[in-house]
């Protein structure tokens, strides 16, 4: 059997989460089939696992950005927690649960009528303080049906002068992160593929967009090092922190939504995805975060992930694809 299906065969050997993107993004096969499987996340495996830690009034461990247990020690001792509701939300996106479902519908209702932000008491809808977590909301809320686009417009206004964004803004930083540039991004592209978007928000997308492309994904625009040397590590979970191939990930989303063809800037960032390829076609798990999770998605650091492999190899399809 060709390596490239001994790896498809083997991500096709996952959870539903990994078979329906695979089916559709890798195999090309008919929206009926996909959709499916996709049907299935609700009901089996990681979606159906998530799903059932949810609490009775809608939300996860009983807060919506860290647990109602939280205490700062836990933080400094054993990483931030991702048990919470955003996070919860943020990995149902990732899984593919029909937002159409009804369990999405009443989650979504819920979430917006019992789900505060722990920074100010917001309702969790409407967004907190954080542009990272606001456009991640913003991803969510697109996603799932809810209404943000008061939280747009805001975002939309909180640009920086450099093009991109930073959650350090309300702390005076006055130019953009990778990150928070990222997050929301993902936040506009999420809303332009739901409601189709505003002049605005598009204008917003694309000047975030030449912040990161500026400076090749992982550049300084400065002296041309690496802002940060894992930002070419393989990270999943991303959650909130950046690497290459989230990004890649997004370009490869937008592109295909507008219709435009691979930034030639991408070039370099997709050139070192090739190159960390395994000599068995899948790509490796190089890190993970600390910190209390439901359970975990990948079998450990150093390891085959069938996340990273998959994300790997739709992006070099559309990349080829435009060669």
């Amino acid at each position: 059997m060709p390596e490239q299906d001994q790896v498809i065969v083997w991500l096709l050997n996952a959870d539903p989460a990994i078979r329906w993107q695979v089916m559709r993004d890798l195999l090309d096969m008919p929206e009926a089939d996909w959709r499916a499987e996709r049907a299935k996340v609700e009901t089996e495996g990681w979606g159906a696992r998530l799903l059932a830690c949810q609490d009775p009034d809608g939300q996860w461990a009983g807060g919506a950005f860290v647990p109602a247990d939280f205490t700062p020690e836990e933080w400094r001792s054993e990483g931030q927690p991702w048990t919470a509701t955003a996070f919860a939300l943020d990995q149902l996106r990732e899984f593919g649960l029909d937002p159409a479902s009804g369990r999405a519908r009443r989650t979504v209702a819920q979430v917006g009528a019992h789900s505060r932000w722990d920074e100010g008491g917001q309702p969790f809808w409407r967004g907190e303080v954080e542009e990272c977590i606001n456009g991640r909301t913003v991803a969510n809320g697109a996603y799932f049906g809810a209404d943000v686009s008061a939280l747009v417009e805001r975002l939309v206004g909180e640009r920086q002068a450099d093009g991109g964004w930073n959650c350090e803004r309300a702390n005076g930083s006055t130019c953009s992160s990778f990150a928070t540039t990222l997050n929301v991004l993902e936040g506009l592209l999420e809303y332009e593929r739901a409601t189709g978007g505003t002049a605005a928000s598009r204008d917003a997308r694309r000047t975030g967009e030449d912040y990161l492309l500026a400076r090749h994904l992982f550049r300084r625009l400065t002296t041309g090092e690496p802002a940060d040397p894992q930002f070419l590590d393989l990270l999943h979970p991303n959650r909130w922190r950046y690497d290459t191939l989230r990004a890649l990930d997004y370009f490869r989303a937008a592109g295909q939504l507008n219709g435009t063809q691979p930034d030639p800037r991408l070039a370099e960032a997709v050139a070192h995805l090739r190159a960390r390829r395994q000599a068995d076609g899948t790509w490796p798990l190089d890190w993970d975060l600390r910190g209390r999770v439901w359970f975990k998605v990948n079998d450990g650091p150093g390891k085959p992930s069938r996340w990273v492999t998959l994300r790997a190899l739709r992006v070099l399809k559309w990349w080829d694809a435009a060669a």
